[in-house]
């Protein structure tokens, strides 16, 4: 599969930087000043690319709600999207269950949640181990539909197309 023409990307992010919370439940912590910056510079980069999500599944956690709306305001397209409580705790296999409802045509659908599950999502879709700090997005071409995804033999199934993380520049 030649990953630049591949018929369906994924995009996979991890949400930006949040504060902590003493005291208060995790699913509750906001977005740093710097988690804010990240965020809509990853949009900008989004956006750039022409990588523009037909579908969106978010974690219900405060920050990754609040990284897909400093991402969103930078792609100029209101795509739909669903907030899941089942990825707010996920592993990758039960972030792969929640994408294989993704339409079968949704060409580019974007994950937005937590590590170690980004992490090991990437790693199970591409066959190679990836580094996911807050804010990074991977992007992964896949020929295999969002249902196959979930599928065990499916490890593999997709290759990395890009990808994208603060440090490396907004």
């Amino acid at each position: 599969m030649d990953d630049m023409t591949a018929q369906r990307h994924l995009i996979v992010m991890r949400h930006a930087k949040a504060g902590e919370l003493p005291g208060g439940q995790d699913a509750s912590r906001e977005l740093r000043p710097r988690g804010r910056r990240d965020a809509a510079a990853a949009g900008r980069w989004l956006a750039a690319g022409g990588l523009i999500p037909g579908l969106v599944f978010c974690s219900t956690a405060t920050r990754a709600v609040q990284t897909w709306q400093y991402v969103s305001a930078e792609l100029g397209a209101e795509p739909e999207v669903r907030c899941d409580p089942r990825l707010y705790q996920a592993d990758a296999r039960g972030v792969l269950d929640v994408i294989a409802e993704g339409p079968p045509g949704t060409r580019t659908l974007m994950y937005v949640g937590h590590n170690p599950a980004a992490a090991d999502l990437t790693e199970i879709l591409t066959g190679r181990p990836a580094d996911m700090p807050t804010a990074a997005i991977a992007i992964i071409g896949t020929d295999v539909g969002w249902p196959g995804l979930a599928v065990r033999d499916a490890d593999g199934a997709g290759g990395l197309v890009a990808c994208w993380t603060p440090r490396a520049g907004s």
